[in-house]
């Protein structure tokens, strides 16, 4: 079932790992996915409590609720990197591990090996122009399901300046889902937007990031998620256009047909379908 939510899943909503209060609202939101992040909302101070704090909830949740968890652990490249694998080594069911800044495939190699091998889930996110050379070699590693776009550390690690559309990383969005399809995984997932406020942001956000193929979007507030979702979803037309196109298709008892005027062939039916895949409609 985990994944199965894993691949399927179109909003990851971040909780920092050191505001346990915030885990059931989180949880309790339209989120497909709840990340606990130990990484960057946690300050080094706070890490130990946090990971007491997850292993504490963790105990009381339901087997559904800890399906649709992630735990962010800390990059390879940080002292706290081994803390939470040795944490995490104790936790069972082991969650779905999202590892920050992966650049080589050593980095989840060293993750899988030590949490037990083969049950391991990992979602390495790609924040660097290092993640980016080697992103073929992380997305066809043992273990991995799918992969996420650092947008903002990227842009950092590459002293970029983006305008707000963030037209300067359409090569990295491209070559992501490029290596995600080449590698048989679900499409990948997209990076945050930091307006908390101008839902109408996110989702143009959200919609960008299908035009691109990509197949969910990172939040960081709970508002966010209704906005990604919409972006998401087919529309009403789009639904009923896929809906005739695959009835023609039946009519037509495999030979030739046109739908609208338009001639309808192999990659058109799996436009339908994929359209009615992301409308949750059989």
């Amino acid at each position: 079932m985990t994944s199965s939510l894993l691949t399927e899943a179109r909003s990851f909503l971040f909780v920092p790992g050191n505001r346990p209060e915030r885990f059931d609202k989180a949880l309790a939101s339209q989120a497909d996915m709840v990340i606990v992040d130990l990484e960057d909302a946690v300050p080094v101070a706070n890490k130990a409590a946090a990971r007491t704090a997850l292993a504490l909830a963790w105990q009381h949740w339901p087997t559904a609720q800890r399906a649709r968890m992630v735990v962010r652990i800390n990059a390879a490249q940080t002292a706290s990197h081994q803390d939470d694998l040795s944490w995490l080594a104790k936790i069972t069911p082991l969650p779905i591990v999202m590892v920050p800044k992966a650049e080589k495939t050593s980095d989840l190699t060293g993750v899988q090996e030590a949490l037990g091998g083969a049950a391991v889930i990992l979602i390495p996110i790609i924040e660097s122009a290092e993640g980016l050379a080697n992103v073929d070699a992380l997305a066809r590693s043992p273990s991995v399901r799918r992969l996420a776009f650092g947008n903002l550390d990227f842009q950092a690690d590459l002293g970029m300046a983006c305008g707000a559309d963030e037209a300067e990383l359409a090569p990295v969005r491209v070559a992501i889902v490029v290596a995600s399809r080449r590698a048989g995984l679900a499409a990948p997932m997209d990076g945050v937007t930091t307006d908390t406020q101008d839902m109408s942001r996110v989702q143009a956000d959200a919609a960008r990031s299908l035009r691109f193929g990509f197949g969910a979007k990172l939040c960081i507030h709970p508002l966010q998620v209704a906005a990604v979702h919409a972006a998401f979803a087919p529309t009403l037309a789009q639904i009923d256009w896929a809906q005739r196109v695959l009835q023609a298709e039946t009519a037509a008892g495999g030979g030739a047909f046109s739908v609208d005027g338009r001639m309808v062939d192999p990659p058109v039916l799996k436009l339908a379908r994929q359209c009615l895949a992301m409308a949750r409609i059989d």
